[in-house]
């Protein structure tokens, strides 16, 4: 399996290019506009062939590429199965497979960031979990239908459920960070070490964060796959 972690700086965002060597099938994950042109490069460089275009949530912090990808390329464009558009080639469900050459990525519905919310499990190795876990933190639950005690029930009960040497590949990172594992943040996330359900939803209910700069532009946008309105 070959596996790129790329970032944009701007807004902190981890994109993750998958791809099965032996039949060029390659994937992006959580693709941002303003590097289109980064990731065809890479593409080309690499010899690969994008397959797909996925998405974790609806991200309230940037554009998607999607929509430009696959104008580019003619990739597909998956999101999850709960989330609202009619642009997407495809809704996918927990659970759910999606083969890429002889890659296996599973979608694991992780609702509570916001209420349309998946995890990909690449070959039962690679973790990427969006905003839903990030290393030593999460996403907040304060809008987009998010849920901190939803939150709290998916990431204890199906992420750290998983293998502790799962690596672990955030939707942002904010300190320089890159990957973690399961067993770590199962020790190490001041989030969920040591607190129970209640004090989680007492945490992430008065964090009193400012809203993403992008927020009102971001969102209209991603519900089109990135075409803004």
């Amino acid at each position: 399996m070959l596996f790129r972690q790329l970032f944009d700086k701007e807004t902190g965002t981890y994109t993750y290019l998958i791809a099965d060597p032996k039949s060029q099938a390659a994937i992006l994950v959580d693709s941002v506009l303003e590097q289109v042109e980064r990731d065809l490069k890479l593409l080309k460089e690499l010899d690969l062939k994008l397959y797909f275009c996925l998405e974790t949530h609806i991200h309230a912090d940037h554009i998607t590429a999607t929509s430009k990808l696959r104008e580019k390329t003619g990739c597909q464009i998956i999101l999850p199965f709960n989330t609202n558009v009619t642009c997407a080639n495809r809704l996918i469900g927990d659970k759910e497979f999606l083969d890429l050459g002889d890659i296996k990525i599973q979608a694991i519905a992780t609702p509570g960031h916001t209420d349309s919310h998946m995890a990909y499990l690449a070959n039962n190795t690679h973790l990427l979990t969006g905003d839903c876990l990030l290393i030593r933190g999460c996403g907040r639950t304060d809008f987009q239908n998010g849920d901190p005690g939803l939150l709290y029930d998916v990431v204890t009960q199906k992420l750290f459920t998983l293998p502790d040497e799962t690596l672990v590949y955030p939707g942002h990172d904010y300190k320089g960070l890159t990957v973690s594992t399961i067993g770590e943040e199962k020790r190490w996330n001041a989030r969920f070490s040591g607190r129970n359900r209640n004090e989680f939803i007492h945490l992430m209910n008065n964090l009193n964060l400012p809203y993403p700069k992008k927020i009102t532009k971001a969102v209209p946008a991603n519900l089109q796959c990135g075409i803004s309105v």
